[in-house]
C-alpha cells in the first residue's frame, strides 16, 4: 500500500530553507508555526488540545499516529490551539471502544492541517541540531522560494502573547468535570477549599485534580487583577500553563505580585515563569524546549528522582531570582531550573497533572491542599 495513501501531497518548509515532502492526511491550505518536537509515544489527544501548543507546529517522534481515535474523556480544552499536526504515519483505521471519532475528523472539523509521510526523525535531528525554527506545512504550492518567504517573514514566539487567544474570556466554575459560567461575586460553597484558576491556557486535568482534592474550583480570564481575584476569597490561588512568550505578559506578572503573601499560591509551567518574574526574575527561550512525557527531574529536598510531563520552550535563569527563591527541582538532562519556592507560594515548570504522562508529581496537588488547609 503506498505510504501516501492517494491524500493531497504536503510540503514542510523550515526557515533554513529545509524542505520536507509528505502528504495531508487532514485538511489542506497552509498552516505557519514554530515547529516543535514531541516525543511522547502516548496521549496525542490530550498534546492536541493542549492550549499551551498555540502558535506552534507538533511533530510526533513515535511513527504511528491516530490508532485509538479521539473520544470525549481525554480532552484539555474544548478545542484544538496548535496550528499543524506532523506524524510520520497516520492510522487511517482507528479503532477503540471510546472513540467518538478519527484524529483525522477532528483536525478538519477545528480547520487544522495533519502531514504525514514525511522522515520525522531527520525532522527532529534537525530541530535538535538548529533549535526549533519557523515553519509553514502546505498544501496549495510547491513553490518554495515563495513559502520561505512567508515563514521568514512571520512572527516567532518571543515577543508574542499568546494567552489572550487561549484564555477564558468569562469566569466559570469547574464542577463535575465541566464549566459552568458564573457571575461575580460567586458565594462559596461551606466546608470546601475554594480555588481561584487564573486561565493562561488552563489545562483540564489541573481542574480536574484540584476538584479531586474537594477543593471548588473557580476560573478567571487571564486578564483579572489582583483586586478581582482576591474579591473571590480564595484559599489559594493557581497560575496555570499557557502559550507564547512570559516576557510579555506585565499583566499577569502583576496580579501575581499583588496576590503572593496574601494566600497561597501554586505555578504550573508558565504560571512558573511568572512567579519567577514577579520577584525580579528573567526568562529566556531553551534551544528546542521540552516537549514529551519522560523528562527527569530531581527534588532537590529529597533526592527523589521523578519522571515528568513538560512543554515549554522558556525557564526561569535561576540567578536572576536571587534570594527571592529557593530551587526545588532540577532538570536531568539540561539542569534547567524545574521549580521553585517563594514565601508563600510553591510552583513547577513541568506539568504534575500530566494528561497525558505519569502521575509522579501528581502528590504536588495534594501538598497544594494541604497548605490551603493550614493557613485557611
Amino acid at each position: 500500500m503506498s505510504l501516501f495513501k492517494k491524500n493531497r501531497r504536503a510540503l514542510l518548509v523550515l526557515e533554513d530553507g529545509s524542505v520536507f515532502e509528505g502528504s495531508a492526511f487532514a485538511g489542506e491550505g497552509e498552516a505557519l508555526g514554530e515547529v516543535v518536537f514531541n516525543t511522547g509515544m502516548t496521549g496525542y489527544q490530550e498534546i492536541v488540545t493542549d492550549p499551551s501548543y498555540k502558535g506552534q507546529i507538533v511533530a510526533m517522534t513515535y511513527p504511528l499516529i491516530g490508532s485509538t481515535g479521539v473520544n470525549d474523556e481525554d480532552m484539555e480544552s474544548a478545542g484544538l490551539h496548535l496550528e499543524g499536526f506532523i506524524v510520520r504515519e497516520y492510522q487511517s483505521h482507528p479503532s477503540n471502544w471510546r472513540m467518538t471519532k478519527s484524529l483525522k475528523a477532528f483536525l478538519e472539523d477545528a480547520g487544522k492541517i495533519g502531514m504525514e509521510g514525511l522522515d520525522t526523525r531527520a525532522l527532529t535531528r534537525r530541530l535538535r541540531l538548529s533549535g526549533s525554527m519557523k515553519g509553514i506545512i502546505s498544501t496549495l504550492s510547491r513553490d518554495i522560494p515563495s513559502l520561505l518567504t512567508k515563514v521568514q517573514n512571520a512572527p516567532g514566539l518571543v515577543g508574542r502573547d499568546l494567552v489572550r487567544g487561549v484564555s477564558c474570556s468569562k469566569p466559570y466554575r469547574w464542577e463535575k468535570g465541566a464549566p459552568e459560567t458564573v457571575s461575580l461575586p460567586v458565594g462559596k460553597s461551606p466546608g470546601k477549599l475554594r480555588v481561584v484558576v487564573l486561565d493562561c491556557g488552563v489545562k483540564y486535568n489541573i481542574l480536574r485534580l484540584l476538584e479531586l482534592q474537594g477543593c471548588e474550583v473557580i476560573v478567571l480570564p487571564a486578564g483579572a487583577t489582583d483586586s478581582q481575584i482576591l474579591s473571590c476569597s480564595p484559599d489559594g490561588v493557581l497560575f496555570s500553563n499557557g502559550p507564547g512568550d512570559p516576557a510579555v505578559l506585565p499583566y499577569i506578572v502583576e496580579a501575581a505580585r499583588g496576590v503572593i503573601g496574601k494566600t497561597p499560591v501554586f505555578g504550573i509551567c508558565l504560571g512558573h515563569q511568572i512567579l519567577g518574574q514577579a520577584v525580579g526574575g528573567r526568562t529566556e527561550k531553551l534551544r528546542f524546549g521540552h516537549h514529551g512525557i519522560n523528562q527527569p527531574v530531581k527534588n532537590l529536598e529529597t533526592g527523589r528522582v521523578e519522571i515528568t510531563s513538560q512543554n515549554h520552550g522558556f525557564v526561569v535563569v535561576p540567578e536572576s531570582v536571587g534570594e527571592q527563591a529557593s530551587q526545588t527541582f532540577t532538570n536531568l538532562n539540561d539542569a534547567t531550573s524545574e521549580g521553585m519556592t517563594i514565601a508563600g507560594a510553591m510552583s513547577v515548570q513541568y506539568h504534575p497533572e500530566a494528561a497525558p504522562g505519569p502521575h509522579d508529581a501528581e502528590y504536588l496537588f495534594s501538598e497544594f491542599a494541604a497548605i490551603m488547609k493550614k493557613q485557611r
